[in-house]
């Protein structure tokens, strides 16, 4: 038999203690694989994940409740549309649109959302107050007569009248709105519409004049309006930009007491609550 040189049997010794280490290494790494440690509660370990941080709040989608887009102070502008004077022999109601303002102070809200894991599409109702003028010919106001008639009056005291009609009223609506998810959620473009209804609180005409002094000349009737009535509503914006309208589906005064005009208003949000 021949024997081996000194130089092959460390060589041999290497591959031998090389193949041990190898056969260890393998033994142990399948007794950390097999290691399994039970979690006695899954559902406590998996609420201590912060889902956000996974994420980046992008599944906002499924854990927030929808919030709709009423509560603010919005601000607009008036115009009578559909006119019809066939009875008078004046249009006297045409009013000055960007003198003619409204402003509605949206005190409360209240979000419902129709779905069941997600927040983009619900039900908006509230309670607002509606501050509304129509802003007339400077030397025209308008009268009721015994019989409810509306007919216009026309007062010359200087160069400098100003004369308007005024409302207050409660406002309650009724939108249905759909949000539109933008940059992972962070943002929504939203679209609401529906009605809304109007109960008048009181309403006055006014004029102003300087008479030595300045004046104002202020009658406070119902003008045969009406007390509740209804429209249309619609409201849209993304962030900040927040713009709406509506359109009355009451005329503004009852049937055969003054002119045939339908109250169209338009505006944008300038603060949101």
């Amino acid at each position: 038999m021949k024997r081996l040189k000194p130089i092959e049997k460390i060589i041999l010794f290497q591959l031998v203690l090389l193949v041990c280490l190898c056969l260890s290494g393998l033994r142990v790494g399948a007794q950390e694989t097999d290691t399994i440690i039970p979690i006695d509660n899954p559902k406590r370990f998996l609420r201590k994940i912060d889902i956000t941080e996974v994420t980046h709040n992008g599944l906002n989608l499924w854990q927030d409740k929808f919030s709709g887009h009423w509560a603010g102070f919005d601000f607009g502008f008036n115009m009578l549309l559909n006119p019809d004077y066939s009875a008078y022999q004046s249009e006297f109601m045409e009013n000055d649109v960007f003198r003619s303002n409204s402003a509605y102070v949206n005190v409360f809200q209240q979000s419902i959302g129709l779905q069941k894991n997600r927040n983009a599409i619900g039900l908006v109702t509230g309670l607002g107050l509606h501050l509304q003028s129509y802003r007339l010919d400077d030397n025209t106001t308008i009268v009721k007569g015994s019989d409810g008639v509306i007919t216009p009056e026309f007062l010359y005291f200087n160069e400098n009248q100003k004369s308007k009609l005024a409302l207050e009223s409660l406002t309650l609506p009724l939108l249905l709105e759909f949000q539109i998810p933008i940059n992972h959620f962070d943002n929504r473009i939203f679209i609401s519409a529906g009605v809304m209804g109007s109960f008048r609180l009181s309403s006055h005409t006014k004029i102003k004049y300087k008479d030595e002094k300045k004046e104002k000349l202020k009658v406070v009737d119902d003008f045969s309006m009406h007390r509740f009535k209804y429209s249309l509503m619609l409201r849209t914006g993304y962030r900040w930009f927040k713009v709406f309208a509506s359109y009355d589906l009451v005329p503004l005064f009852k049937t055969e007491k003054g002119p045939e005009l339908t109250p169209f208003t338009f505006g944008i949000t300038l603060l949101a609550f």
